[in-house]
């Protein structure tokens, strides 16, 4: 399973939480560091996970939920 690192951006859905994950990558020719973003709709669970905007969050792929959700909350990391 993939586990990803990210931080909410966004909660305005029922139950699901927009996760935005940046990655850094060398530029192959020019060493430079680039940085790319993803957004990914993750479901959580309200009971379990209290979530506010701009927390660190891991998510863990898992079975289509939806036509857009293939990730999860696992744990609430921090700020």
């Amino acid at each position: 399973m993939k586990k990803l690192q990210g931080t909410v951006i966004s909660l305005k859905t029922k139950d699901t939480a927009i996760v935005k994950v940046e990655r850094m990558w060398a530029h192959p020719l020019y060493q430079k560091l680039v940085r790319r973003s993803k957004k990914y709709a993750c479901d959580f669970d309200a009971k379990l996970v209290d979530l506010v905007l701009a927390d660190k969050v891991e998510i863990m792929e898992t079975r289509p939920l939806s036509k857009t959700k293939r990730f999860k909350v696992v744990k609430k990391i921090g700020k």
